[in-house]
């Protein structure tokens, strides 16, 4: 079961990386050259960059659950560990959200919150 655990995980990180690299090149720049993306904030940009965040955090949350499966394998699967698991996804969520969107995203605050509440859980 170790093994297929590993396996899986792998498969989680890897599959993160793919949906990046070729959405970004495949998806999303196509998109952002499209003349009829919603304006908000006065402009397009704001719409870009959320769509850009929204699109890479997907990748963060699946190696968040890479991490899961790896704590499985490992049999060092308890509260503390997932808490820092849960923790660590949410802060790195907050800090993506948070610096492309230049603050601006309220998502990132709310990742901040949950990431600060889960890695207070994981160390008490």
């Amino acid at each position: 079961m170790e093994t297929l655990l590993y396996l899986a995980a792998f498969m989680t990180f890897f599959i993160g990386i793919t949906h990046s690299v070729l959405g970004e090149k495949y998806i999303l720049i196509r998109l952002f050259k499209r003349d009829n993306l919603p304006k908000l904030f006065g402009g397009t940009e704001f719409t870009k960059l959320t769509l850009r965040f929204a699109w890479h955090i997907t990748t963060i949350a699946w190696w968040g659950f890479a991490a899961i499966l790896i704590l499985l394998a490992e049999k060092s699967f308890n509260y503390h560990n997932l808490a820092m698991v849960i923790a660590v996804t949410f802060l790195v969520s907050s800090v993506i959200t948070i610096v492309m969107s230049k603050g601006q995203h309220y998502a990132g605050f709310v990742f901040l919150f949950i990431g600060g509440v889960s890695l207070y859980a994981a160390v008490t």
